[in-house]
């Protein structure tokens, strides 16, 4: 399976976020389970830009965080495979228990993160750069958990299409450092609503990163 979340951001520091949406797909991107969640907080910024997500869409279609994770958990097994980018942070932020809800994890951020040679160090790239270049996506304007979670179900397909064929891999990690960056949403929106967005380089709120 591939999980994503949506968050807003109940306060103005990159980690005081509140799951706002969940989706999930299965080995062929196919929907599995997608819900909004109501929220007990109050919310500072819904973070329109990155996530799609108003007030309005909530209020109408979101349901209690506990019915949705006992709805969630139903499609889950002590033997699924859990694929996604940063993979761990929605994990943490459902609260998913591995050997109960999941077996293991595959991060593409290090998946797809390649060598580079220039730095001597290997280089991170976004969700979008990857789905840029890996599968032919184009720009978009916003995110959503669906399409989030069926992208990166995407990009894992077409990495175990290389996986043992060493030139195509090496063409594609090639082309992944080459091609023209499309950066994550934090390097473009550092700040949204005055909530900090979490970038390292321009964080503004002092929180600590896990």
């Amino acid at each position: 399976f591939s999980i994503d979340v949506e968050c807003v951001a109940t306060g103005i520091q990159h980690n005081a976020r509140s799951v706002a949406q969940v989706a999930l797909v299965d080995e062929w991107s196919r929907p599995i389970f997608n819900t909004y969640i109501k929220q007990d907080m109050p919310v500072v910024s819904h973070i329109y830009e990155l996530t799609g997500l108003t007030k309005e869409i909530l209020d109408e279609y979101g349901q209690p965080l506990a019915e949705a994770m006992a709805h969630l958990r139903s499609h889950l097994s002590p033997n699924a495979i859990l694929v996604g980018q940063s993979i761990q942070k929605d994990v943490q932020w459902l609260q998913l228990a591995e050997g109960v809800d999941y077996h293991s994890l595959i991060d593409l951020s290090g998946l797809f993160r390649v060598w580079n040679p220039s730095r001597g160090e290997y280089t991170n790239f976004s969700q979008d750069h990857c789905a840029k270049v890996w599968i032919g996506v184009g720009d978009r304007q916003q995110h959503n958990a669906i399409t989030d979670a069926a992208i990166s179900m995407s990009l894992f397909n077409a990495y175990r299409t290389v996986q043992w064929d060493p030139v195509r891999l090496q063409e594609l990690q090639t082309a992944t450092l080459t091609a023209p960056r499309v950066p994550g949403f934090s390097a473009l929106f550092p700040v949204v609503d005055g909530c900090c967005m979490g970038n390292r380089k321009k964080c503004i709120c002092g929180a600590p990163f896990h």
